[in-house]
């Protein structure tokens, strides 16, 4: 999708949060709360735009993730970090992967998301979980990740930088 020059891009950072705590590993995700002005209802990562208080991204992603699904930050270990994603919508996202070794009781924050959920890791770092798609969007044909679990149709960003992390480990 081409993007305009000179573009303003605001920080944001989110969490690839590794959950370690049972069987498997999983990735921790949201769905989004259906009565948000953007992209309501679409399944997304902990996380969001970098404020003044924040060292960095990844600080970022930490202070959101405890905000929205109740995790302290406290609880994740940072292993690293994915190559930042431009967004269609003006940000300049940093991906960082934490493990989550104990458990925590979520706690979803009504305003912005509606449901926590889980997707395993072996799935999502299978780059044969990933279809691309396409829809008209602003008069032209874009194209896009697709990565569906159960009910959930995970796409968009998200969907581009579980790609990137399934290119990353399976490469």
């Amino acid at each position: 999708m081409p993007l305009p020059e000179r573009r303003e891009l605001r920080a944001a950072g989110v969490l690839i949060a590794v959950d370690l705590t049972g069987d498997v590993a999983q990735v921790i995700l949201t769905k989004r709360s259906t009565r948000l002005k953007h992209h309501p209802g679409q399944i997304a990562f902990p996380g969001g735009k970098q404020d003044p208080g924040d060292a960095d991204p990844a600080a970022a992603a930490l202070r959101e993730a405890e905000e929205e699904i109740g995790l302290p930050r406290a609880m994740v270990r940072l292993i690293g970090a994915l190559p930042v994603h431009e967004t269609v919508t003006g940000f300049s996202v940093t991906p960082v992967v934490g493990l989550i070794a104990e458990r925590f009781t979520e706690r979803p924050e009504a305003g912005e998301v509606d449901e926590v959920f889980r997707v395993p890791l072996a799935y999502l770092t299978d780059p044969a979980s990933f279809r691309v798609e396409g829809r008209r969007w602003q008069g032209r044909r874009r194209y896009y990740y697709a990565c569906p679990w159960g009910c959930y149709y995970i796409w968009g960003a998200t969907a581009r930088i579980l790609r990137g992390l399934a290119d990353r480990v399976s490469g």
